[in-house]
């Protein structure tokens, strides 16, 4: 018995992914050439939530406007939370805004309007003490005054202001383009906007965990523009020597970085969505949801802004500078003539003579004499032997 040997057989090409194919321009989407669409769009949406906030407010928390808070030790349980709120609610002095959260496993936390009966604060006190078997007397009880909520409020305008200066100036400084600035802030100001307009429409209560939040979603939407932008300035180095316009060369690093920015966003919310269905569904009130519903609806919008807000702004107002719109008629020039030139191109032809009388022009390759060929090359074939016999003949 021999052995036969197969030659291996070679595995068939990989088709290239997505990713790769958006990277080297095989296929691509006209984020930049739509970008009044989108601008309609994020109008809509920006309508939308500046309405709620100037018809509907914002619900704050007793942080900012005052109130009271009781606190208490108990062995928390799954039932204990709708129990404080039930014995606390059926007194009728606490108010609408009541919340009753836990801390860690021993301690159940309630936060009211503010009460001014030193009565009412006892009978709060009372029905907290009952419903998680404790002493009234270990039931702590402290007031908040609603001035503190003002100061924390100007103050966070104020670190806002500061921060968004402070970024405007370190793009400039990196990017050395002062537009980049404006479209990264105006980006940042729809993300705030829409995450505040989403507050208003669902009415969830604005406490300090909403702040973290919204701090958080300003560095991740920044982050997500610059990786945008920094591909920007490598396509668009030397952009007036090249055969493209700036809109071209955005949009084709927009398209570079698009799955980036989609896996990145993804990743990102995936464990936000967890946290903010935990603290909406399973504990019903506490920092959890506050915190979730920020993180949560400020990505989204932010790899949003980047994609379909900074970007085309930022090559809508490069186009516009003196620079641009040179490079553009110089394009517009250089294809003029290339089209003036293909349409200009001379074909040969020869006279065909039956006997006296000359006929019109006729194309070479028609009589065979010459090829196709040939004729683009301007040079005719010898006639062969056979027909110089014929003709001595």
């Amino acid at each position: 018995m021999t052995d036969q040997l197969t030659e291996p057989q070679e595995a068939p090409a990989r088709k290239p992914g997505i990713a790769h194919r958006l990277y080297t321009g095989e296929i691509s989407y006209d984020f930049v050439g739509h970008r009044n669409r989108w601008y309609l769009i994020s109008g809509i949406v920006l309508l939308v939530s500046i309405g709620a906030l100037l018809f509907r407010g914002l619900n704050w928390g007793i942080e900012f406007t005052g109130g009271a808070e009781f606190s208490a030790p108990a062995a928390v349980t799954a039932t204990t939370v709708d129990d404080v709120r039930e014995a606390v609610a059926a007194l009728g002095v606490a108010g609408d805004d009541l919340s009753v959260t836990t801390i860690g496993t021993d301690t159940v936390r309630v936060q009211t309007e503010q009460i001014n009966s030193e009565s009412n604060v006892t009978e709060v006190k009372a029905a907290i003490a009952q419903a998680v078997g404790a002493e009234t007397d270990d039931v702590a009880y402290s007031l908040i005054g609603a001035s503190w909520g003002q100061q924390i409020s100007t103050q966070a305008l104020i670190a806002l202001v500061v921060f968004l200066v402070l970024v405007m100036v370190l793009i400039w400084v990196y990017f050395r383009e002062f537009k980049m600035s404006v479209s990264a802030i105006v980006a940042l100001l729809h993300d705030l906007v829409v995450t505040v307009g989403v507050y208003a429409l669902i009415g969830f209560s604005v406490t300090p965990a909403t702040m973290i939040g919204v701090l958080t979603i300003l560095g991740y939407s920044l982050y997500d523009t610059m990786v945008v932008f920094d591909k920007i300035r490598e396509n668009t180095r030397d952009i007036t020597h090249s055969r493209h316009t700036y809109s071209f060369q955005a949009n084709t690093a927009l398209n570079q970085v698009l799955v980036r920015s989609l896996n990145t966003t993804v990743i990102g919310v995936l464990p936000v969505a967890a946290l903010l269905f935990t603290g909406w569904f399973v504990l019903g009130t506490g920092p959890l949801k506050d915190l979730g519903l920020a993180l949560f609806v400020g990505m989204i919008a932010g790899a949003y802004s980047s994609i379909f807000i900074a970007t085309p702004l930022l090559a809508q107002m490069r186009e516009s500078d003196p620079d641009m719109q040179e490079h553009r008629e110089r394009l517009s020039r250089r294809e003029a003539r290339a089209s003036e030139k293909a349409i200009r191109k001379p074909t040969r032809s020869v006279t065909v003579a039956v006997g006296d009388t000359a006929a019109a022009p006729v194309d070479p390759a028609t009589l065979g004499l010459v090829s196709a060929k040939d004729v683009q090359a301007g040079t005719r074939q010898q006639p062969s032997r056979q027909s110089r016999s014929q003709r001595r003949k």
